[in-house]
């Protein structure tokens, strides 16, 4: 798995393009260092949701902030339209944030909690003096009604006074209330109940066709990202493994790890048995350290040495399938099962 190549990216113009990315952190005292985006290229075109899948601690929410500048790149590009963002600094890329915003994964500490809510929603437009008074309280009650939170109850209270789902429509108010093209979504519904969950993602697809934005969809989940998805991303360990449109991606997974990640969704009848269905052993490795060549053949069953040699590239497997794997699976092929 785990590679490198642009194979995969659009040919013609792309409203948010990653190339190369790299992201490090420094451990400590000891000259070592993360690296938790491993020059990973993605590229999302306008009006699309492009959903990044992966296992707990592969790196997407790290190249979500990679890309809105929260945490800076070491190396690569972020292009948002024919800006590199990387290369931007003080008040150029200060002026990029209100068409491009992020929902974060806590609903409810990513909300002041200071703030009474009304102030809260307001606030982006008060920096960028959006109109006058009158528009902004109009703009507030706008987004805020449509999320499905009353402006006039909610408005003066606090994030504290709210659940976690009203919580989450009110950073989504917040973040579609300066009109922005891209949303980074990370994570939003994982902290949620599933009744939750679903009225959440719904009110995204809403979101987004009333105002044309274009989503990156963050989660670890691939029975919810199935569902808002126009194309499927695999992260594993710091790098992009299978990209695909998430029918085609669910039922012919070409990359084990995604097979994996596949086989591991509960299937709700009682009479399966789990341990029954293919999968993959092992632990991940440390990110201080990676496997050499492809990042996940410690834990695959068909690695070789090739897989140790050589780190796979990015190539189109089928149309609009792409996969960086030496041994891909074939259509039907399944996982051997695990045994303890």
């Amino acid at each position: 798995m785990a590679g490198t190549g642009k194979a995969h990216l659009s040919p013609d113009g792309a409203l948010l393009r990653v190339e190369d990315l790299v992201v490090e952190f420094p451990v400590g005292r000891t000259g070592l260092k993360v690296s938790a985006v491993a020059g990973i290229s993605i590229d999302v075109r306008e009006g699309e949701t492009l959903g990044l899948v992966g296992e707990s601690g592969c790196g997407k929410s790290t190249l979500g902030k990679a890309i809105m500048q929260i945490n800076r790149a070491t190396s690569g590009s972020v292009h948002f339209g024919d800006t590199d963002l990387t290369r931007l600094k003080g008040e150029e890329l200060r002026r990029t944030r209100p068409r491009l915003q992020m929902i974060f994964q806590d609903p409810i500490s990513s909300l002041n909690p200071r703030r009474r809510v009304g102030r809260i929603v307001r606030e982006g437009l008060d920096i960028w003096k959006v109109g006058d008074d009158e528009s902004r309280d109009a703009k507030v009650r706008e987004v805020l009604e449509i999320v499905g939170i009353d402006p006039e109850t909610a408005g003066p209270r606090r994030p504290h006074e709210f659940s976690g789902g009203q919580c989450q429509r009110i950073s989504i108010a917040r973040a579609v209330a300066t009109e922005p093209a891209v949303i980074i979504c990370d994570e939003p519904v994982s902290a949620l109940d599933v009744s939750v969950q679903a009225s959440i993602l719904n009110l995204l697809e809403d979101m987004k066709a009333r105002y044309g934005l274009t989503l990156v969809f963050i989660a670890h989940d691939l029975a919810v990202v199935k569902n808002i998805s126009d194309r499927v991303a695999v992260m594993y360990l710091g790098k992009l493994c299978e990209v695909a449109a998430p029918d085609e991606l669910y039922a012919s997974p070409t990359h084990p790890y995604t097979a994996a990640l596949l086989s591991a969704i509960p299937v709700p009848d009682p009479t399966v048995d789990p341990s029954s269905r293919g999968g993959v052993g092992g632990e991940i490795p440390s990110p201080l350290a990676p496997p050499s060549g492809c990042r996940f053949r410690t834990r695959c069953p068909f690695a070789t040495d090739e897989c140790a040699s050589t780190e796979p590239e990015m190539r189109e497997i089928r149309p609009g399938h792409f996969v960086a794997c030496h041994h891909p699976l074939e259509p039907g092929q399944s996982l051997p099962t695990v045994t303890d």
